[in-house]
């Protein structure tokens, strides 16, 4: 029996995935009849997070999801019920975090980001946890919070990523100045490693770590004992158990996606448990012209692309309005009844040229993928990335919100 799925709003009784059966298929078509979309494998999410976490073995850490930048590109409203297995969530700004709790997410969520002063006190009404370092978001807490209400602080420790952190010798002074504030807690305690995805050499790793070892018993010196401590990205959960320690805070890894190249062979190279990762995302569109130009046309802006041949021309209505990025101009391929056909030309705003003449099969609105599979072909996130000189995470999370997502059935 054919089953058809689209989400729903996580407050909607029942199910977050509604399913229909054959009698309702041409309403679904309607609904599913798309120019241009992302496809999300509705069981691959969960599935990449158990994985991730049975990289901790036997110690059952918390594990937070990071969903920031509309779930890595991939739609956070979407993602999010896709991942029951979390146990929180993180975000970066505070209007992600409203979101989230717009669209029924009870569990923790963590802002990573720094929420403006004026903003506080939304913040701790919408039960939001905030990652702190600055002084001055510790004197404004002093006058929103309020004994019906907690501030749950995260402390972010600089330990040489030279980004947001608070340095660790002023760590004492920081501590001092949240216990002796009411209704303020220290909730967690956390860092970030600056160069643990990009070599095999983990030497840098190993140096923040004993930073943080260091912070951390400082912290408690000072007479905090946070209850949540997070150092763990998806790197780190697959390389160093060391780094574990309460709960894991992945994000590129729950996408299906490795970090790099490098983290891969580190992780095979180190005989430990080696995740299998299921990419989560496929982005498709359609076929919108196709027709035939003599030998020495010109094609795209620029007239940096002229045919040697006569040339069965696909145009797609796809540019880097929606996230396909320029440096893919005569570079990439996209794949059609499970063939390459090469990109021709520049991108465009909103257009995209390839060559059809070793296709002739095509038609007129043809499905095309741009990422993921078709039959024996695969193009991944890896592959786009390395054609527009640039990394997975910058590929995914460029994808434009305006694209509608599209629930399917997975196969685990």
């Amino acid at each position: 029996m054919t089953i058809w799925r689209i989400a729903l709003p996580l407050d909607v009784p029942g199910s977050d995935i509604l399913s229909l059966h054959a009698p309702f298929a041409g309403l679904i078509d309607k609904l599913m009849n798309y120019l241009k979309w992302i496809e999300l494998d509705d069981s691959a999410p969960d599935w990449n997070l158990r994985q991730l976490r049975t990289c901790s073995g036997v110690r059952k850490p918390l594990f937070c999801a990071v969903v920031k930048s509309n779930a890595y590109g991939h739609g956070v409203r979407e993602i999010v019920r896709l991942l029951p297995s979390a146990d929180w969530f993180a975000v970066n700004s505070l209007d992600e975090g409203l979101e989230l709790r717009d669209i029924g997410v009870t569990r923790p969520v963590l802002l990573l980001g720094h929420v403006l002063l004026d903003n506080l006190r939304e913040a701790i009404e919408a039960d939001l946890r905030l990652t702190v370092y600055n002084i001055q978001t510790l004197d404004r807490l002093q006058e929103v919070v309020s004994p019906s209400s907690i501030a749950r602080l995260h402390v972010k420790v600089e330990t040489g990523t030279g980004r947001q952190g608070i340095l660790p010798d002023e760590l004492p002074g920081f501590i001092d100045r949240v216990l002796s504030t009411p209704h303020i807690e220290i909730e967690g305690l956390s860092t970030h490693f600056a160069n643990i995805e990009d070599t095999l050499n983990h030497e840098y790793a190993e140096e923040q770590l004993g930073r943080f070892r260091e912070a951390l018993r400082s912290a408690r010196e000072a007479g905090a004992d946070p209850a949540v401590i997070h150092t763990a990205c998806t790197a780190a959960t697959v390389l160093f158990p060391e780094t574990h320690f309460t709960m894991l805070r992945a994000g590129i890894g729950l996408y299906g996606l490795w970090p790099s190249r490098e983290t891969f062979l580190s992780a095979r190279q180190s005989g430990g448990i080696l995740p299998e990762l299921r990419p989560v995302l496929s982005w498709k569109t359609r076929l919108a012209q196709i027709k035939l130009l003599p030998a020495g046309s010109y094609i795209g802006y620029g007239c940096t692309y002229r045919t040697s041949r006569q040339t069965r021309l696909g145009v797609i209505p796809v540019g880097y309005a929606d996230g396909y990025d320029r440096g893919l101009e005569s570079r990439a391929h996209v794949l059609v009844r499970g063939k390459r056909a090469p990109l021709l030309g520049r991108v465009c705003m909103n257009l995209i040229m390839v060559d059809l003449t070793d296709i002739p099969e095509a038609v007129l609105e043809d499905e095309v993928v741009l990422l993921g599979r078709d039959q024996d072909e695969v193009i991944s996130a890896e592959t786009m990335a390395e054609w527009a000189g640039t990394i997975n995470y910058e590929v995914i999370t460029r994808l434009s919100p305006f694209m509608p997502r599209k629930i399917t059935a997975g196969t685990v």
